[in-house]
């Protein structure tokens, strides 16, 4: 249905608390680590802890709260998502990934604490991810179906993948399809994990998961194209990470395959699907909106 909420004030300030909750669920994952080695334990807070929109976990409630779940069963997997995300971010910034620098701001895991730790504190992530899940207080079935899609989206026909056909398509020229498919994984796939994990907790019937499949499918792209723009159009302090890096490793980018002026018109054409998406869900969907906007108006 239509936002009940135009101006998204009450879901800015649901946001906000979401995002409260889901931090404390992080702190609590992370301090339960009883035993943990303790450099290993530092490089995991560091990796998680530091900040970070925490798009995928707010979707995971926005999109949870709209089908009619509660927080309480929201703040697992909404922590599982951001974990799984943190973990790919940890390998994503190694040497033999982007070689990166700065993330959040900060020195990457890699850098603050070698490359060795960092491959652990990649993998423990992932673990402590499913483990997270795994105690969701859900129903058996609810938990299952949300474990598989995770592992799902995190795989080889997920972001793993996609970061595959990204790493084979640098120094190369591919058709626009194809890059979309590379960002469906590569980015989109979590982010749309993150919209049927909210879905499966809310048990959303079959109507409400297909819209809300169109609205974070389109939701992925967008959020790609809006990196990619900002890898041109930003600076490093805003970014909190190394501007102008995609350009410097030749990467496929929409404004590098488009143009920056086409790569701005397809934002405007799925900030247009997203809101039709939106129009078919039951249930306020007035938070999923604005985070629609963040994905295509950010600065970070």
């Amino acid at each position: 249905m239509a936002s009940p909420d135009p101006r998204g004030d009450g879901a800015a300030a649901s946001l906000a608390h979401w995002r409260t909750r889901v931090d404390a669920a992080l702190a609590t994952a992370l301090d339960g680590l009883e035993g943990a080695e303790p450099r290993l334990h530092a490089a995991m807070r560091h990796a998680v802890l530091i900040g970070g929109k925490r798009m995928r976990p707010l979707l995971a409630y926005a999109a949870g709260i709209a089908c009619g779940a509660a927080e309480e069963v929201l703040d697992a997997p909404a922590a599982a998502v951001e974990l799984v995300h943190a973990y790919s971010l940890v390998h994503d910034d190694l040497p033999a990934m982007d070689d990166d620098a700065l993330r959040r701001g900060q020195p990457t895991v890699h850098v603050a604490f070698g490359e060795a730790t960092a491959i652990l504190a990649g993998d423990a992530l992932q673990a402590l991810a499913f483990a997270t899940l795994a105690a969701a207080p859900a129903t058996e079935g609810a938990r299952v179906e949300m474990l598989a899609e995770l592992a799902a989206a995190g795989g080889a026909a997920g972001m793993c993948g996609g970061q595959a056909y990204d790493l084979a398509a640098t120094g190369t020229t591919i058709p626009l399809e194809a890059l979309e498919r590379l960002h469906a994984l590569k980015t989109g796939a979590l982010l749309r994990a993150a919209v049927r994990l909210g879905a499966i907790a809310g048990g959303a019937d079959a109507s409400a998961r297909r819209a809300l499949d169109a609205y974070a499918g389109a939701l992925g792209l967008a959020f790609q194209i809006r990196d990619d723009l900002l890898d041109i159009e930003g600076d490093s302090a805003t970014l909190g990470k190394t501007a102008g890096k995609d350009l410097a490793q030749d990467k496929a980018t929409f404004p590098a395959l488009a143009g920056v002026e086409a790569s701005r018109a397809r934002l405007r054409e799925l900030a247009a699907q997203m809101d039709s998406a939106l129009e078919a869900v039951p249930g306020d969907t007035s938070a999923l909106a604005v985070l629609a906007r963040r994905a295509i108006e950010r600065d970070r």
